[in-house]
C-alpha cells in the first residue's frame, strides 16, 4: 500500500477554508504580467494554481496583470497562454487587469472622495527623500493635505490627458511612519502617454501594480490568491485597500518562488540575453523559459513532475538543475524511441559482406509499455560510426574497435577489426573488418561472446542533420550572486553545432512532437528550423549527468 502524500500548506489552507464552511468554491488566478515569456518559475506557479483547483474543485482564472503599457505585447499574452495549455491546463475566464480600468478609476475617486488618497506634484527624487529608511520615520509630503475638491480636479485632468508624464501622481494616504514602507502612501496612479495593447489611447494614466492586484482579484471573488514571498511585505497593503473600499475580502498567501541553479529567473535580466543577442530569441533552448524548455524536448509530463517533486515551501531554497534534467530522463526513457546517429563519424567497412543490403529489425523501445514496437534498418558493407568507439593503441578494459579486436554492431554482427587506414597527416580515416555471418542479433549461433556494443548508420542509406548539443547556460551555479555583471559568467560552450552527422533513414520522417533516444548519445527532438532540404535536432539532455561544477 503507497504511502498517501501530506498536504502543503495552501492545501491545507484550502482544505480547512472550504470544510469550514468559509467559501462554497474554490477560486485561484495566475495572473502574468504580460512583458515577457514565462520561464520554469511560473510553472510552479501555474501548477500549484490549476492544480488545487484540478483538486478540490472550483476554477481558476487566467488575469494578465496588464498595467504598464509600456512592456507589455500582444506577443507575450499569446506565448503565455500557448505555455499554459501546453502544460495540460484551461482556465475559466480570460481576463486582464485593463477590463478592470473603469472600475479601479472608481476605487480611486471613491479614496479620494473619503480623504484616503491624493494628488502630489513632487518630483520622484523629492519623494524618495521624503520617504525616510526602515530606521527613520518618513515625512509629510506638502501635498499630502490638499482638499478633497482639488484632489479630484487635479485627478480629473491627469484623466483627461492635460498633464505630461511625471508631473502628477495619484498616493494613498496611510502613514509615513509605518515601519512598512509600502504603508507610507503608495503611488496608486501615474500619467503615462503610452498606447496600451488593448485599450489602446483611451487612457493616458494607469494604475500601479500593488493598486490593480488586490482590486482585481476583488472584482473577481478570488478566494485564495498566490503570490510568491517577495510579496509578502505587500500583503499588508492588499489588505489595507480592500479593507478601505468595502469590497469582497480576497486573501493574499505567499510560497517560496523557484530558485534554479546555472541561471537566471529575472524577466529583466532574460529580456537583457534576448535583446543583446546573447541567446538566439526567447525560446532559445538554453533558457529556463517554458518555450524554451519545450524546445529544446522537455515533455509537459516531465515538468509538472518536476514541479511536484520540488513542492511548496515558505523557506527559499536552490534547486539543483540536475532534479529537472532527472525528470525528462525518467519520461523520455519510457516513450522515446531508440534510434542511431554517429556524431562524430569515421568510415568502417566489412570486407567479407557480400549481401549488398540487407533489412535487419531494429527496437524501438525496450522500457515501453506497449514494448515499442520495431522498425526495419538498412544494413551494407559500408558503415558510419563513431571515431570514439576506436583506438589504435586500446587503453585497458577496452571493450570496443581496436586492432584485432572483436565488438557487436547494435540490431546486426560482431566485427573483428582487421586493418585501418591513415591519411598524410595520421589521422585515422577507415577501419577495415570481417563480419561473423552466424553472429546475427536474435539468430546469433556464433558461440562468440564480446563486451562492446556500438551503433552504426549505413553509409550508403544514411541521411545527414544539422546536431545542436546544448549544456547549462552559465558555468557558475548562481550567477545573481556572483559579483561583476551576471552577463559575464555565460558558458562559452552552452552551445555546439554539428552540422554533418549521419542518422539512420528513419528519421528523414521525424516530427516535430516526438522524442528520441539517440543510441548512446542523449535524448533529441527535432527543431522548428528545420526543412526538407535539412534536419536539425536538438539534444533535450545527456543520457547520464555529466555535469562537472566549476571549482
Amino acid at each position: 500500500m503507497s504511502e498517501e502524500k501530506s498536504l502543503n500548506f495552501i492545501e491545507e489552507i484550502v482544505e480547512n477554508d472550504l470544510n469550514s464552511g468559509k467559501y462554497e468554491t474554490l477560486v485561484t488566478r495566475f495572473p502574468p504580467e504580460p512583458n515577457g515569456y514565462l520561464h520554469i518559475g511560473h510553472a510552479k506557479a501555474i501548477c500549484l494554481n490549476f492544480g488545487l483547483t484540478q483538486k478540490y474543485g472550483g476554477y481558476t482564472n487566467l488575469r494578465f496583470d496588464d498595467t504598464n503599457p509600456v512592456t507589455e505585447k500582444t506577443e507575450y499574452v499569446n506565448s503565455q497562454q500557448e505555455d499554459i495549455r501546453w502544460l495540460g491546463f484551461n482556465w475559466k475566464n480570460e481576463l486582464y487587469a485593463s477590463d478592470y480600468f473603469d472600475e479601479l478609476y472608481g476605487f480611486a475617486i471613491k479614496l479620494i472622495e473619503t480623504g484616503l488618497a491624493y494628488v502630489d506634484e513632487s518630483s520622484a527624487d523629492e519623494i524618495a527623500a521624503l520617504k525616510g529608511t526602515p530606521t527613520e520615520p518618513g515625512q509629510d509630503s506638502p501635498y499630502r493635505n490638499r482638499s478633497t475638491e482639488e484632489n479630484l480636479d487635479i485627478f480629473t485632468k491627469m484623466k483627461n490627458g492635460e498633464f505630461a508624464d511625471g508631473a502628477y501622481i495619484l498616493r494613498a494616504k496611510i502613514d509615513m511612519a509605518s515601519p512598512n514602507m509600502l504603508m507610507r502612501d503608495p503611488i496608486i496612479y501615474r500619467i503615462k502617454h503610452a498606447e496600451h495593447h488593448r485599450t489602446g489611447n483611451k487612457w493616458c494614466i494607469y494604475p500601479m501594480y500593488d493598486f490593480a492586484h488586490g482590486q482585481s482579484d476583488s472584482i473577481e471573488n478570488i478566494t485564495h490568491s498566490i503570490c510568491t514571498l517577495e510579496y509578502v511585505s505587500h500583503r499588508e497593503l492588499y489588505d489595507w485597500f480592500i479593507e478601505k473600499l468595502e469590497i469582497f475580502p480576497s486573501k493574499q498567501y505567499e510560497f517560496a518562488r523557484l530558485n534554479l541553479t546555472s541561471t537566471v529567473m529575472s524577466k529583466r535580466k532574460l529580456l537583457q540575453l534576448v535583446n543583446e543577442n546573447l541567446v538566439n530569441g526567447w525560446d532559445d533552448p538554453r533558457m529556463p523559459t517554458i518555450s524554451g524548455l519545450r524546445r529544446r524536448g522537455f515533455t509537459p509530463k516531465s515538468v509538472r513532475e518536476f514541479c511536484e517533486r520540488i513542492g511548496i515551501a515558505k523557506r527559499e531554497n536552490l534547486i539543483e538543475l540536475s532534479l529537472l534534467e532527472f525528470c525528462i530522463r525518467e519520461d523520455l526513457n519510457k516513450t522515446a524511441n531508440r534510434v542511431m546517429a554517429v556524431l562524430d563519424p569515421i568510415k568502417l567497412v566489412i570486407t567479407n559482406y557480400e549481401k549488398g543490403t540487407e533489412d535487419l529489425i531494429g527496437e524501438n523501445n525496450p522500457e515501453a509499455e506497449d514494448g515499442g514496437g520495431t522498425r526495419v534498418i538498412p544494413f551494407s558493407n559500408e558503415l558510419w560510426i563513431e571515431r570514439e568507439d576506436f583506438m589504435e593503441v586500446p587503453a585497458k578494459k577496452w571493450f570496443r574497435l581496436a586492432p584485432g579486436a572483436m565488438v557487436r554492431l547494435k540490431f546486426a554482427y560482431i566485427v573483428k577489426c582487421e586493418d585501418f587506414v591513415k591519411d598524410e597527416n595520421g589521422n585515422v580515416t577507415e577501419i577495415r573488418c570481417t563480419y561473423i555471418p552466424e553472429s546475427k542479433s536474435g539468430n546469433d549461433t556464433s558461440g562468440i561472446n564480446v563486451k562492446g556494443t556500438i551503433h552504426w548508420v549505413s553509409a550508403p542509406h544514411a541521411k545527414t542533420a544539422e546536431i545542436r548539443l546544448y549544456d547549462r547556460l552559465f558555468t557558475s551555479e548562481t550567477p545573481d550572486a556572483e559579483e561583476g555583471d551576471f552577463k559575464d559568467y555565460l558558458n562559452p560552450e552552452s552551445l555546439t553545432v554539428l552540422p554533418h552527422v549521419y542518422i539512420e533513414p528513419a528519421l528523414a520522417d521525424a516530427d516535430l512532437e516526438s522524442r528520441y533516444q539517440f543510441i548512446r548519445k542523449g535524448y533529441f527532438c527535432l527543431d522548428r528550423d528545420s526543412n526538407s532540404d535539412k534536419l536539425v535536432f536538438n539534444r533535450t539532455v545527456t543520457l547520464k549527468d555529466t555535469f562537472k561544477k566549476p571549482n
